[in-house]
């Protein structure tokens, strides 16, 4: 029952609780559940496979929400191109979304850095009360960096 497994989630959920994480600990309470019900040989791959879609797909359902309930509308994107506040939010989103690209290619081809990745998007949530969307963005700007350090190397 105590593997290496649960015994690091337990203190992924230590950290949680004493960081008042509440997204840290209900992650490791439905994963601890999935182990209990040995539901985990069925769930883990799929989610290991499908998660950040999944996690992606209901982040941007989230995000139009006000849209679909009718509290934005184009009247509001109309006003809204008049501020460079949203020329600035444009330009962050189309960034962001290429750089998570290339993190996408990233945790694909090295699998390796998602345990680096990962345990820095705890820390992030436990200790800064960051927001856990970090591994995909976290790889796609350790992408960045990393090609960036290869191009500087073949110079020197």
């Amino acid at each position: 029952m105590f593997n290496q497994s649960t015994i690091f989630l337990l203190i992924l959920f230590l950290l949680g609780y004493f960081g008042k994480n509440q997204s840290i600990m209900v992650a490791v309470y439905v994963l601890l559940g999935l182990q209990l019900f040995r539901l985990d040989d069925k769930v883990f791959p799929y989610l290991a496979d499908k998660g950040i879609s999944l996690g992606v797909t209901i982040i941007t359902i989230a995000v139009l929400v006000p849209i679909a309930t009718g509290d934005i509308g184009f009247q509001d994107l109309l006003n809204s191109v008049k501020s460079y506040y949203a020329w600035i939010a444009l330009a962050a989103g189309i960034f962001v979304a290429l750089i998570a690209k290339n993190g996408l290619d990233l945790l694909a081809n090295d699998p390796h850095l998602t345990t680096a990745l990962v345990m820095g998007t705890i820390l992030a949530v436990v200790f800064f009360h960051g927001v856990a969307v970090g591994p995909l963005i976290g790889a796609g700007i350790a992408y960045m960096v990393m090609k960036l350090v290869d191009s500087l190397l073949k110079f020197g």
